[in-house]
């Protein structure tokens, strides 16, 4: 079951869609694990993903629609996504979050743009996280994802696409529009993060599927490179949705490095 919590990180208020899921056993003390939504996610677009994965390691979980997308507040037509959105979101918007909701050093386990946001966090807060799970992250933009972000465009327009996020998105059009315009638009062609993944310092288990329709390998080979700890798991038959297509492979992984960490 859903429920609201109103904030105004930057600002300008905001009610965010948020569910906590609690397992039948829960350890005790155990950090709790906070799900990161990607581009066009929201909570109900996790399916029964975070459930599984909470009840595999004993602990509570958190999800959050992010602003403008599920039943969170919709972001107005006029007012596009920042260019910096995923700094914004992690470095802002998650801590007032975290702080609003009393979670401590939590595990942050991120999908694509969620990705991002958790490398982004665990950059700029060191010793907040007790380790990030990034599923098919991006630290920097690639033609091939470009590419799929038109396809999806197309998809939008002319396939159906908009009819399906309708059901999960209270404005589908605010929701996909303003994540295909910045990463279409030409000042966001060079963002990259690869610098902040050196700060980066708590565990990292960085997931991809080998046949991701928006990136390529390299995406979770940079955070390796900067961030030496990081472990990396590559997903076979797999496209960008490793907790859909493969689902008991990715629990099964993200849960062993859960535990390992104690």
């Amino acid at each position: 079951m859903t429920d609201f919590l109103t904030l105004a990180p930057d600002g300008k208020t905001q009610t965010l869609e948020i569910a906590w899921i609690t397992p039948p056993h829960v350890e005790p003390d155990a950090p709790p694990l906070v799900f990161l939504h990607e581009g066009l996610g929201c909570v109900a677009l996790w399916r029964q993903f975070p459930a599984r994965l909470c009840a595999a390691v004993s602990r509570r979980g958190l999800l959050y629609s992010r602003y403008g997308y599920g039943a969170s507040t919709p972001r107005p037509h006029d007012q596009p996504l920042p260019v910096d959105y995923l700094e914004r979101e992690a470095r802002v918007t998650l801590p007032a979050l975290l702080a609003a909701l009393d979670i401590e050093n939590p595990w942050l386990i991120g999908h694509s743009d969620g990705g991002s946001i958790a490398l982004l966090a665990a950059a700029a807060f060191p010793d907040v996280f007790s380790g990030i799970v990034t599923l098919a992250p991006h630290y920097c933009v690639e033609e091939k994802c470009l590419f799929g972000i038109e396809e999806a465009k197309a998809a939008y327009e002319h396939g159906g696409l908009r009819e399906k996020l309708a059901r999960y998105h209270d404005d589908p059009d605010s929701a996909f529009c303003g994540w295909y315009e910045v990463w279409l638009n030409p000042a966001r062609r060079d963002w990259n993060i690869a610098e902040d993944l050196r700060a980066i310092t708590c565990p990292v288990l960085a997931l991809q599927g080998r046949e991701d329709e928006y990136a390529t390998l390299d995406q979770i080979e940079a955070i390796a490179r900067a961030a030496l700890q990081t472990e990396l798991r590559v997903l076979e038959d797999c496209g960008h949705f490793p907790f859909l297509t493969a689902p008991e492979t990715t629990e099964a992984a993200i849960a062993a490095f859960i535990r390992a960490q104690g």
